[in-house]
């Protein structure tokens, strides 16, 4: 895919952002997590532009609420639950909205899992953003706080996420979901990587045969570890060294997260490109150009197309990894937003 090397060339708006001084190593860890884990009355102020307009969820009352946390209940329910793991358990965060008076009480489910290199995150982190999904989109979030690596390497929070889904088939109803209108799973860069593996051991599993995954939705997915590129696409996946000092997400940041997570490198379920893809269900791509990752996820929607499975993708010429939490305001960021909101549109389709 030397083809999509224009596709790094940066675009006009994006702001300088400095490198960090230093090599990268495991050290960053504690950086990375404080980065991720901003308090959410920061984040508050950069979601002004993404709050769900319309007489059911005034910008300015919901702005309200989400600072008082308090007055929210017309808009919407959240509860916490705990789901038993291996070893030990974890929480979901369930979104649900609020019905309207000419509306079902039940909704599609979408079942996130958070990016953060597979090492940080928390249910916290993207909470405001899944709200807002939930009121706007009419969707019943499943928000699951896998265990992280280093302390819980590869493949704990891959399980983790997996007893999440088959959780979330087995209380379809207090969720206030139903699984025949939707059934998503998504989420970005190591959310995305954590999505497709469980959908595709989903396709082996008889649990799942009659509560089939209906879309994912990968957002600047890592698909393949950069140690196990097959002969056959060497020359296709480019970008991890066309982009290897990229800002936010470089190569070797990237390569600090993958021995974090500790898995094989060859094993599908750290590389999901290199797993059987029939059967998979409708997927939405978003890649950006300035990203380590753009090709890997070129190439996985390709490979899909290919087998036959719906797939779509919009692309972000010359912006990095997760640009759009840093700089809402580009043009990119805010087509970046719409085009999600189009891509769940797009896989509910499939459900109808």
């Amino acid at each position: 895919m030397a083809q999509y090397s224009h596709l790094s060339e940066p675009d006009p708006e994006l702001p300088s952002i400095p490198k960090m001084a230093g090599p990268i190593t495991a050290d960053i860890l504690p950086m990375l997590r404080e980065t991720i884990d901003l308090p959410p009355g920061q984040k508050l102020e950069l979601f002004r532009t993404r709050l769900p307009p319309g007489e059911h969820a005034p910008p300015g009352r919901l702005l309200d609420g989400f600072r008082a946390l308090s007055t929210l209940d017309s808009m919407y329910k959240l509860e916490n639950h705990t789901v038993a793991v291996e070893d030990g358990e974890i929480c979901v965060r369930i979104v649900s909205p609020t019905p309207r008076e000419d509306e079902s009480p039940d909704f599609p489910v979408l079942v996130y899992f958070h990016g953060g290199g597979w090492s940080a995150g928390t249910v916290d982190s993207w909470d405001l953003e899944l709200r807002i999904l939930s009121v706007k989109l009419r969707l019943t979030t499943v928000n699951v706080g896998y265990r992280l690596a280093p302390e819980h390497p590869f493949p704990t929070g891959l399980n983790d996420c997996y007893a999440a889904l088959k959780w979330t088939v087995n209380n379809y109803n207090i969720i206030h979901g139903v699984l025949g209108k939707g059934f998503i799973v998504c989420g970005p860069s190591a959310g995305a990587n954590l999505a497709a593996a469980v959908t595709h051991r989903s396709l082996k599993d008889p649990f799942f045969e009659n509560h089939k995954i209906t879309g994912n939705i990968l957002q600047i997915p890592a698909l393949i570890h950069p140690a196990a590129y097959p002969s056959e696409y060497i020359n296709e996946l480019l970008s991890f060294k066309q982009n290897e000092d990229a800002p936010i997400l470089d190569k070797a940041l990237g390569e600090v997260l993958y021995d974090f997570l500790n898995g094989p490198p060859t094993d599908p379920e750290v590389s999901p490109l290199l797993a059987n893809h029939t059967g998979l269900p409708p997927t939405h791509l978003q890649v950006c150009g300035l990203d380590p990752l753009r090709d890997e996820g070129l190439l996985y929607e390709r490979l899909l197309h290919e087998q036959g499975v719906p797939t779509r993708v919009d692309v972000y010429p010359g912006v990095p990894h997760g640009f759009y939490s840093i700089f809402p305001e580009m043009t990119a960021a805010k087509k970046w937003d719409a085009d999600f909101d189009e891509g769940v549109k797009w896989v509910l389709e499939f459900s109808l």
